[in-house]
């Protein structure tokens, strides 16, 4: 008796509704990474620039930037706790360290261990104003923009960086002495909704200094444009997030002027600026994840380098080395 031919076996079809549920589910899973682990995944970012005079020492700077504190964010107080343990020489502190009228104490807490440092500072955005529900395509450009007029206590914040050292360089020039060297400090107010007054710190940051730090909250191309003409040696700025939602190619947004590759890390800028941009530690609480972008503090390791802080010495192509975060 002759058997019947077998017919080769075929993957059914998925069919909507099947691919509907795998779709939400990577959704949910998506969302649990980037908001239950990535944004709390705290690390410290090191990178080492060759910007000080032939046969300096090193000089280590720690810059922190956009804390979005909440009360209860007790792991990422640890975190910014922990970081004293680095022993850098100079704290830079970019802003938007607020998310809430109550963090103050939180934040002040925290960074305590850092105080004792010698630092500096400007305020952002979120240091003035309460973050508020946005339109996620307004960053796309489609839509309007809406900004918060309800007040932080900043001056609050304020007081008690100043009152434990920290220099407020906002509209100001200041000379830090930082393990025995003369360092120039300077910064504008926070030009992402145009409280940026260039002319009041305007001018040659001169021979004079071992070294010359520009501080800016978001990292608009007229500010940047404007401290390199000026000779700084180093700006240091946050506000991008880093793209906090990056794909694994780069940053998607940058919500400012800079291009989307400069949306975190160090490069060139100008004739002769070093260009550093923190992805920060924190998120709005009103959108809280991340992707491809984890929250870092950065240390950035000064060395000494070929015609390094001198106002003519031109910044090499490639001049800086980044070592693998560690999660602290």
């Amino acid at each position: 008796m002759q058997r019947p031919s077998r017919r080769p076996r075929t993957t059914p079809p998925t069919s909507p509704a099947r691919a509907a549920a795998l779709l939400a589910g990577a959704a949910v899973a998506g969302t649990a990474y980037a908001s239950g682990w990535e944004r709390n995944a705290f690390t410290v970012r090191r990178h080492t620039v060759p910007l000080l005079a032939p046969g300096s020492t090193p000089l280590r700077i720690l810059h922190v930037s956009d804390l979005h504190m909440l009360p209860g964010q007790k792991r990422k107080q640890q975190f910014l706790s922990s970081l004293a343990g680095l022993e850098p020489d100079l704290v830079l502190n970019t802003g938007d360290n607020l998310s809430s009228d109550r963090a103050v104490p939180s934040v002040v807490q925290a960074l305590g261990p850092l105080l004792g440092v010698p630092g500096a500072f400007v305020f952002g955005s979120n240091d003035y104003y309460a973050p508020v529900p946005k339109n996620p395509f307004s960053y796309l450009g489609i839509g309007r923009k809406k900004h918060s007029a309800t007040p932080l206590p900043w001056r609050d914040l304020k007081a008690a960086f100043s009152e434990r050292g920290w220099v407020d360089a906002t509209h100001r020039r200041a000379e830090i002495a930082v393990d025995g060297r003369r360092v120039l400090v300077a910064g504008v107010d926070d030009p992402h909704i145009g409280r940026d007054r260039y002319s009041e710190i305007e001018g040659p940051a001169g021979p004079a200094f071992d070294l010359r730090i520009g501080l800016v909250h978001a990292p608009e191309p007229r500010v940047l444009d404007r401290f390199d003409a000026d000779g700084y040696d180093l700006v240091v700025a946050g506000h991008t997030h880093g793209g906090q939602l990056r794909l694994p190619t780069g940053a998607i947004v940058t919500n400012c002027g800079i291009d989307r590759s400069r949306a975190r890390g160090l490069s060139a800028w100008g004739r002769n600026l070093v260009l550093h941009v923190s992805a920060g530690l924190g998120t709005s609480p009103y959108a809280p994840a991340r992707t491809f972008c984890r929250p870092e503090a950065t240390l950035l390791e000064l060395v000494a380098g070929p015609g390094g802080g001198g106002d003519e010495a031109p910044v090499p192509e490639t001049p800086f080395r980044e070592r693998v975060p560690q999660t602290v």
